[in-house]
This record gives C-alpha cells, structure tokens and sequence, in this order.
C-alpha cells in the first residue's frame, strides 16, 4: 500500500445522534471506496465498524472505529463515534486527532441533543464542520424542517450546498448547487444520471448558488475583490473559499444523502478528499510543554495513543497517531510516560475489523498496532531524538455511579484485573477502590454506559456482578469549640502505660485567627501557639494542630503519636463512621510519667480526648455537592425542574440557547443516583446534563437524623 505524505492525509471524525446512520454510512463509503463487495448492515449484525460482540448484541455502536480507505489519490482516515452520550468519550478522543467533524443528521429528526452534544465539543477544540443530513428516504423525513433547525440553532453559518428532489419514497435525487447539477437516481441504479437543473428548480438553484457563492468570497480577500469585479466564481475557488470558511468556523456547509440506498455517498466522499482539511493546514498540537509539534516527516518520530481495544484472538490493538515524523514496522521507540521501550512489530491500516499489514505511516497519518508489551491509551511514543508527551485529552467528569462486586467473592480478584484492563480501553470509565466506603465504585457517562460494562464483564470474561447502589462519602465536623482531658493508664507488671492529654477543638476555615482565650464553663483557658502543622486531608478540609505545651507538661517527642491518634479517629467520625474534616485541635496540657509514658500511650491518650471533645462540639454530617448543568428542551423545563427541586437542588440560574434551556443547579450527590435515568425520561430523551464536584455542605437536621438512625441499626446489625 502506498505510504502517504501529510498533504495527502483527511482525518475525520464521524458524528451525529444514535439512529443518524454512521454506520451505515461507513458501510457505504467502505463499499463505493472498493474495501468491501458487499454493504453490512445493523439488522443483520455484519457491518464493519459495529463488529463488538456487545455492539451486534444491543445494536447500535458502543466503540469508536477507524474506518481507512484510498480515495481520490488521498488517504482518508474516518473515526466512526458512537452517537449516545453515554459513549461520548470516543467522540472527544476521535475530534483531537482528526482534522474535520462530519456531522450526519437524520432528516426525520432535525438538531438533536446529541447534536448538540457533540457540536460543543467540536466548538471547544475548534474543529471545522460540515453537515449532512441522512435519511432522506424515509416516510418521515423532513429536510426543510432539518435545515431550518440548523439554522436556527448555528444561524447563518449554516449554508446549504445540496437539497433533495421529493423525499420519502418519492427521493429521487439531489440538486448539487456548488456543481449546478442535478444528481438522479433511476430505481435499482448504482449510479446517478448527471443531469441540468430543470426549470422548476431553476429559481431556487440559482438562489442558492448566490448565498454559497457570497459565503465562499467571504473567506478570502481576493476572492471578494474577484467577485465584487466579476460577479462569478469557479468551482476550485468556490472550494477553496468553502474550505478556508470551515476551517475558521464561519460557515458550515450542507450536504444529503441517503447511506442506506448509497445516494448521494459518492458525492460527499469526493468533496471531502477536496476539502477536508489536511494535518498540515490545520494549527499544530502542543505537548505538554506547551511547544507546538508540527506534522513534519522529516523529524524526529512521536505517536500519540489514543484509544486501546482488547480483542478475541488478538489480545491488544493499539491506535496511534503519527505526530512527527515516520514510524516503521520493526522500529523501537521510548514510551515517554512509562520509560519503558517498545518495539512496533507489525503495523496496519484498519477499516473497522479489518487490517491491512502496512509497512510505514508517515507524520499525521493514523494506524493501529497489535500486541505492544507496555502502551496505554494516553501514551507517548518517542524515537531517539524526540522529547514529546502528550496530554490533550480531557474527558468530562462521570454522571453515574454504581458500586460493583462478585457474585462469588472467588472472582474478586479477577473482577479487579477486568476492570483495570477495561478502563484502559474507555478513560472515562472511573474504577475507584474505596476504602472509606469499603466498596469498589464504577463510574461512567450514563446508565447505559455502565450497562455495557456489565454486559462485557458477564459474556466475555464469564464473571457474574452485582451492581448495587453506593454509599455517599459523607465528611463530619464540628460547628462550636469544645475541650475534653483523657488519661490512659495501664498496668500489668513490669513497664506501664501512662499519657494524659488536654486538648481543645473547634472548626476552622481557611484564614482563621487563633483566639488567646477560649472559655468553657466560666473558665478562662489561655493558649498560645509554639508550633502550629496544618495538614491538607487525603479526603480533603484540614487538620490544624497546634502545640500549646508550657512548662514541658508532655516532651514534645510524644507530640507525634499525639496526632497520629487524632488522625486515626479523624478517619472514622462518631456520627457515622466517615472522615472528619476541617478542625483545629489545640494540645494545652497534659502529665507524664518519667518511667511509664510512651508514644502508644500518648497516642490512644489523643485519640480518646479527640473523641470526646468531637463529640461535645456539636458535630454535624457533611454531604458532598456537586454543581449540575442540565440543558433542556423549552417545553420540559416544568417538569424538569420540580424534579430538580423534589432531589434537594438549589436553582443557581437559568438561561436560553436557541430553543434549548440552561439549567445550573447544586444538588446533593446522593440525589442524583438514577437521575440520567429519570431525566431521559422526563424529557423523551431530548435532554442532557453534566454534573461536577462542588463541595461539601451540611445536612438538613431531618436528613441527619435519618443518616444517624441508618448508621445506628448498621452498627447494632455489625455487633449481632
């Protein structure tokens, strides 16, 4: 196979909502392209780029696939993504190593959220974009009403270049206003006869073609001075002038076909090998020194793995993209995150599940590896002489959770390795072995996300799993100053033990003053600080330990054992067993024994002085709060948000988006455990919502007293 230079190379990320028909489409691009004789399709569980056991069983894509074919003289490399939000991690992996997003959009459905959904991203990493609405032969399908959404959502930028002749059964063909030709279909024909525009096309042509052609001169000076002398543009300039509009994002252009009847296909395929910018046209990535890495194949060798799939038969397929230079089979190469060596023995061009052996990829061309030792999603690979590491890929925080375990506590282990291999072929599956609430919490991008994890882990790797609802890692503290004294004296022949420690405790905020006198019961207490630690907690808050010691009441050698039995009873708070935070703890005062005191004594002397001050401190239970986005269609914003409402939210604001609502809220986490679920619901599907970590509030008084009462008949269940 030919070894393609960076001006020959088209990366594009295949995007649209579930149902649009990527896969379809990829089947027929595959097909006219010549990789495959025969077109695959959902229903019959055949097609290239859903080949996942997972995907055939559910039907629809779960995975992210490379699809490469030769057109035109050009390489061009597609990244087909699944369209469900759950999935959105291969979309976001895919838009940062390609170069264009095709957007297809199902004519009997207009703008989606998905749309939109994956719009963003393509907004964020600057991505030029070009539409193209599918299914335009079903009974349903709608293209004015499509186009018309568009519009409405992304405005003028929106530029039609093609429209459909009839729709539904009567699609027969499409009017190509760039070309000024129409492209007709005759029942059963592969090929579509090239017509004229006929007359009663005429005057709706011709106005297209003024807006397309005003839209192209816009993008370029001397395309404008040309037009404004000439009134006229010709094709190649009309491309070239389309082609600098997308790549600012000023204008998207809009095509139609049907993927499943193969209409239109050929046409699409041949503007994008024209258009579609190439790696070198397009701003160079950084590395993570913020230095600018240009696709050159004259310098010194990077790739950059962005994705890992496990595969029957196989084991480990790796796929990378050829930052710098040109890599070979038989290369060795350094992983810059691991430091360790790799050898890239074979090499292939993928078109779904099939690979091509390829001897050599060159500077921002994409491949596929198999069976490296030491790689990971994520990685660097550099040849001597290159210094690079990338770390571009910043995946949204996870929206579901659910604790996970065995069945049979035999496989636990097992389980573990599962988990940690799936992990490296989805990023934004969150795998968190949690000792605080002693449960192994997955997290993911939606009910369906982690339901194909279960799948996966129970058909493939044959482990039986229970998902079961987590345990909310609640925080304690305390909300008055309290003191308490604790003398541990013990006895049994020969050395004893012996520590007394007084101690005071009150919460801290950052910043806060440490008063000269606290009072407890008409008492005056005067402190003043010797030597202060404030210690950043692993679970987050502060522990602020002060020494207080006059007169030398306890050696400062025993200080240390003294807050090491205050963090152990940190680490499980009187209320219900969970992580305290945010307290200053003053040590004032104490006795020791010249013979007896010891650090196991000074330290359980700590902790049960800690305790009971906690205790008195009026402690109350912090819950963790995360700020939630969710955007909405107009017409379920009522119902919405009196669900937000019913789950403890507080509404922080709202605002319009061209027929969608913004809703931001702050909502206790452990209200939202089924809330992708009840939102798609609500909302028909239609709405999203996105969820990040706040902070940590408290309680209610009812919800604390619920929280006590559960911990309670835990505790007793535990003693019985």
């Amino acid at each position: 196979m030919k070894v393609y230079q960076v001006n020959e190379i088209k990366n594009i990320s295949l995007l649209g909502s579930s149902g649009s028909g990527k896969t379809t489409l990829a089947e027929a691009m595959l097909f006219e392209s010549g990789v495959i004789k025969r077109r695959g399709s959902i229903e019959g569980k055949n097609t290239v780029c859903d080949y996942f056991p997972v995907e055939k069983e559910y039907g629809y894509s779960v995975f992210s696939t490379l699809f490469s074919f030769e057109w035109k003289q050009k390489m061009m490399n597609f990244i087909d993504c699944a369209g469900s939000d759950d999935f959105i991690g291969g979309a976001i992996s895919a838009l940062n190593v390609t170069d264009l997003a095709l957007m297809l959009i199902n004519g009997t459905s207009g703008v989606e959220v998905g749309t939109i959904n994956q719009f963003r991203y393509t907004e964020q990493l600057h991505k030029p974009l070009l539409f193209l609405v599918n299914h335009l032969d079903h009974e349903k399908s709608d293209y004015e009403n499509t186009l018309n959404s568009l519009k409405d959502m992304y405005g003028s930028k929106v530029i039609a270049v093609q429209y459909p002749v009839g729709s539904g059964q009567s699609f027969v063909g499409i009017v190509d206003v760039l070309k000024q030709k129409m492209y007709q279909w005759k029942p059963g024909a592969n090929a579509p006869d090239v017509l004229e525009i006929p007359a009663q096309e005429k005057e709706r042509a011709d106005e297209l073609y003024k807006a397309l052609l005003e839209a192209a001169a816009e993008n370029d000076e001397g395309l404008m001075e040309k037009y404004f002398e000439q009134g006229v543009l010709t094709e190649e300039e009309m491309r070239d002038g389309l082609q600098k509009g997308m790549m600012s994002r000023s204008l998207f252009p809009v095509f139609c076909c049907s993927a499943e009847k193969n209409m239109a296909v050929h046409r699409v395929m041949n503007f994008l090998s024209l258009v579609a910018p190439s790696p070198d046209q397009m701003p160079a990535p950084l590395n993570s020194e913020a230095e600018e890495v240009k696709p050159d194949a004259k310098a010194a060798t990077s790739l950059f793995f962005f994705k890992t799939t496990v595969e029957q038969h196989i084991g480990e397929v790796s796929y990378f993209k050829v930052m710098s230079g040109s890599v070979k089979e038989g290369d060795d190469l350094s992983n810059a995150n691991r430091g360790s060596k790799e050898r890239l023995a074979q090499l292939y061009r993928a078109a779904g599940q099939i690979r091509n052996k390829t001897e050599e990829f060159k500077a921002g061309d994409i491949g596929v590896a198999v069976k490296l030792k030491d790689v990971y999603t994520g990685n660097t690979l550099n040849a001597k002489g290159g210094e690079n590491l990338f770390d571009f890929i910043k995946y949204p925080e996870p929206r579901y959770r659910r604790a996970i375990k065995a069945s049979n506590e035999a496989n636990t282990e097992k389980l573990s390795e599962t988990l940690s291999r799936m992990k490296e072929e989805d990023p934004t599956w969150i795998v968190e072995i949690s000792k605080e609430l002693k449960q192994t919490i997955v997290s993911g991008q939606g009910e369906f996300h982690l339901k194909t994890l279960k799948w996966r882990i129970e058909n493939l790797d044959k482990i039986e799993i229970e998902f079961i609802e987590p345990k909310i890692p609640y925080r304690e503290t305390i909300t008055k100053a309290s003191r308490a004294d604790y003398r541990h004296k013990k006895q049994s022949g020969g050395a004893g033990q012996f520590g007394e420690v007084h101690l005071i405790v009150e919460p801290y905020s950052e910043g806060m003053p440490m008063p000269e006198v606290y009072k407890f019961n008409g008492q005056d207490f005067k402190v003043q600080a010797r030597d202060t630690q404030v210690i950043d907690l692993d679970w987050g808050g502060k522990l602020v330990f002060v020494n207080s010691i006059v007169g030398g009441a306890i050696d400062a050698r025993f200080l240390p054992a003294i807050l090491k039995g205050i963090m152990q009873r940190m680490e499980q708070g009187p209320l219900t067993g969970s992580y305290a935070r945010d307290v200053r703890v003053v040590v004032y005062d104490g006795k020791m024994h010249p013979v007896d005191s010891n650090e196991i004594s000074f330290m359980l002397a700590g902790r049960n002085a800690f305790s009971e001050a906690f205790k008195n401190a009026n402690p109350k239970i912090l819950e963790p709060i995360y700020d939630v986005t969710v955007s909405v269609p107009s017409e379920y914003m009522g119902d919405v948000m009196s669900d937000l409402q019913s789950r403890r939210a507080m509404i922080m604001g709202m605002e319009s988006e061209k027929g969608f609502e913004k809703l931001k809220a702050k909502v206790p986490l452990k209200e939202m455990s089924s809330y992708s679920t009840s939102l798609s619901s609500l909302s028909g599907g239609r709405a999203s919502f996105t969820m990040k970590f706040a902070s940590y509030e408290l309680v209610p008084s009812d919800v604390q007293d619920k929280l006590l009462k559960e911990y309670e008949a835990t505790k007793k269940d535990e003693e019985d």
